[in-house]
């Protein structure tokens, strides 16, 4: 087994891995817990699951699937986001499904780690990312960023509910 393989399987894990604990989770609360947040200031599931969701579509669904180009992300972060249970269910999966699809594909073409599928896009820089980056850091980059939220997210589930309940 080449490197490019075991890195591609590696994250494949660790994303299918993250859905799963934002999964079970979120599944345990109820409406009112997932637009709860701990202060003011503080960010709901509804934000990180809006946040987690619009991450993954810039990253890979404009660069991979030709969808549109959204530039005002920052709805993700507005007090009071309103957002069910099943709608943050079913965001989650449709996020983390997106960039599962992708490592499906890179699986079979390991060399497109390399591409860099933004470069005939605007210019443009975040958080560390550019028209010159690759595929390869690119999900590096997000595997790092959206374990993050997904720590988050677990963090205010416990505080709704005390213990969750993981199988």
């Amino acid at each position: 087994m080449d490197s490019s393989t075991i890195v591609i399987d590696h994250l494949l894990r660790k994303y299918k891995a993250d859905q799963k604990w934002n999964r079970i989770a979120i599944e345990q609360l109820s409406d009112e817990d997932i637009v709860w947040s701990p202060t003011p200031e503080s960010n709901s599931i509804a934000n990180l699951v809006a946040h987690i969701s619009g991450a993954l579509y810039q990253w890979f669904e404009v660069a991979y699937f030709g969808a549109p180009h959204i530039g005002d992300r920052s709805k993700e972060f507005e007090r009071g986001l309103q957002m069910t249970k099943e709608q943050a269910l079913e965001l989650v999966k449709k996020s983390y499904d997106s960039v599962i699809q992708v490592l499906e594909i890179i699986k079979a073409n390991p060399e497109k780690l390399l591409d860099q599928p933004y470069l005939n896009f605007p210019t443009f820089s975040s958080a560390g990312l550019d028209n010159q980056s690759t595929v390869l850091e690119m999900l590096l980059h997000q595997f790092r960023h959206l374990s993050s939220h997904t720590g988050q997210i677990i963090y205010i589930a416990k505080m709704r509910k005390g213990n969750l309940v993981w199988d």
